[in-house]
């Protein structure tokens, strides 16, 4: 039935994946939406990195509910590997894995903005197949499939190219999650031509790339949850990816940070070149 699953998925067939990310929402995300209490919401390692009642319960309808589509499945969510690190390295293994953030943008979240989502991608031996972004107070579902394309409520997108001369709007890391040599890379951003801000939900940020309304990102962190659904997306969509050392982004991790996705390969290739000083 694996086996089955997967091309059921990657011929287009995403429909029972869509409906559990929505069920989750319904569930356990929206009704918590401008009503959480003080003590549903906890800080893990500082105060832009918060946890509440909804992230985790979410993650666990998820769990169950994406395991039972496909048997023999593995889930690397954000709060399961926050409690057991050793929970990651199934992204090394054969088995097909979901990775999944259950609120991505937790902080918008909390202080009840609509700029947040759930993040689901499914990926097997470090390759990625598909991936959900749903922003449930946005109403808005984006699905990507390998060598299939991408959509946004079911309408195919493409991220297209910056007008020529135009200023690149990028969305960039937040500064407490940024080593000294990473701040000094992304200082790079500060220049003419390029209109660098602080990124909010990565899961968004990607989908806006995709899109073609967000030039580019440039991002310091390698956590699988928070790219891989968005990486997959903006590939589809037309648009590309790079690390530092001008290596593809890897969902199992070793990169050289920071990396951008960007609408196309020049603009990918002209951020990377930025973020090296030369």
């Amino acid at each position: 039935m694996t086996d089955d699953f997967l091309d059921r998925i990657l011929a287009g067939g995403t429909t029972e994946v869509e409906e559990a990310v929505r069920k989750a929402a319904a569930a356990e995300i929206t009704p918590r939406f401008r009503q959480l209490a003080a003590h549903e919401i906890v800080e893990k390692n500082g105060p832009h990195d918060l946890v509440t009642v909804a992230d985790r319960a979410a993650e666990e309808h998820l769990t169950a509910s994406l395991t039972a589509l496909l048997p023999g499945s593995v889930v690397v969510g954000e709060e399961a590997v926050h409690a057991d690190p050793a929970v990651y390295e199934a992204l090394q293994g054969d088995a097909p894995v979901w990775i999944v953030d259950p609120v991505d943008g937790t902080r918008q979240f909390v202080r009840g903005e609509p700029g947040f989502c759930s993040l689901v991608a499914l990926a097997r031996r470090g390759e990625l197949l598909a991936s959900w972004t749903f922003a449930p107070a946005l109403d808005e579902m984006a699905v990507a499939v390998r060598g299939r394309g991408a959509t946004l409520n079911g309408a195919p997108i493409r991220s297209g190219s910056p007008a020529p001369g135009a200023v690149l709007e990028v969305a960039t890391s937040h500064p407490d999650y940024t080593t000294e040599d990473q701040k000094r890379a992304l200082l790079g951003l500060d220049t003419e031509g390029v209109r660098p801000r602080p990124c909010g939900s990565a899961g968004l940020e990607y989908l806006d790339v995709a899109r073609g309304v967000l030039d580019a990102t440039a991002f310091s962190w390698e956590y699988a949850w928070d790219h891989a659904a968005g990486l997959l997306l903006v590939t589809e969509a037309g648009g590309a990816h790079t690390t530092i050392a001008g290596e593809p982004f890897r969902i199992t991790g070793g990169n050289a940070l920071p990396f951008t996705a960007a609408r196309d390969q020049a603009t990918a290739d002209r951020i990377r070149t930025l973020l090296r000083g030369r």
